[in-house]
């Protein structure tokens, strides 16, 4: 499994993805999930992947080749799609197209087809957008309701998410609150783990700052370590249950 989350507030757009992949606790390994298409000035497009490895490492290989689109005579790819609305279109087409092509061969051998991506980014003339793309094509896009979008093991970064994260949050605070929810995730899922790779992307800058993350990433580690203090802090700063105050221990009856 993995964990990936994009993040879309009004500075810009910051999406991480993890790299552990797994085929059992005795078979893991590292695969780069976060893949980027930037041409610096006109477009840049970030493309973050969870589920079955093989669908959509084949749908990332059959955009990059080129997708024609039903009705269409044009051979389209992330470089030449003229929106984000579009690339999500050719995105969606290719991981569609892979699994019905692949369904029958992974279903005789009672193997797991689940795959999503998240797609995020901006081309020249449009909006900095972020989708959550299924594995049957379609697609939804961030919010400013939720300005975040999350795939694979989500549900142990997602409170924090969802206490903190508005679209008013500065572009490094967004940060810090996506790398709290990865520290929170990989303590609580041994199918999540570093490194951890990183793109973030100002609104109207149409380029991409990337960084990867490792186990070992001072930043990361002291955030990890802070963040445990300060729940640990909190909870103890707390009354306790007002029907347990000014009770005598229960005493065992022979």
């Amino acid at each position: 499994m993995t964990y990936c989350v994009g993040m879309l507030v009004n500075d810009g757009l910051a999406m991480i993805a993890d790299t552990r992949t797994n085929a059992g606790v005795d078979n893991i390994s590292s695969y780069k999930k976060l893949h980027v298409t930037e041409v610096p000035g006109d477009r840049v497009i970030a493309i973050a992947t969870a589920g079955n490895l093989s669908v959509t490492q084949m749908a990332l290989s059959m955009v990059a080749k080129g997708v024609q689109m039903p009705g269409s005579d044009t051979v389209e790819t992330l470089h030449t799609a003229p929106t984000m609305f579009r690339a999500a279109q050719l995105v969606g087409h290719a991981l569609a197209q892979v699994r019905h092509d692949l369904l029958p061969s992974l279903e005789a051998d009672s193997l797991k087809l689940s795959a999503s991506m998240l797609m995020g980014g901006q081309v020249q003339g449009g909006k900095l957008r972020l989708y959550l793309i299924y594995a049957q094509g379609n697609f939804i896009e961030c919010g400013a309701d939720t300005p975040y979008l999350q795939i694979g093991e989500l549900k142990y970064g997602k409170p924090i998410l969802d206490r903190a994260l508005r679209p008013e949050t500065p572009m490094a605070e967004a940060v810090k609150l996506g790398l709290i929810s990865f520290d929170s995730t990989i303590r609580s899922n041994i199918a999540v783990g570093p490194p951890f790779d990183m793109i973030v992307i100002p609104r109207d800058g149409l380029c991409g700052q990337q960084r990867r993350i490792e186990a070992d990433d001072p930043y990361f580690r002291e955030l990890g370590r802070r963040w445990s203090e300060a729940l640990a802090e909190a909870h103890r700063a707390m009354p306790p249950p007002p029907w347990l105050q000014g009770r005598s221990p229960v005493t065992a009856v022979a």
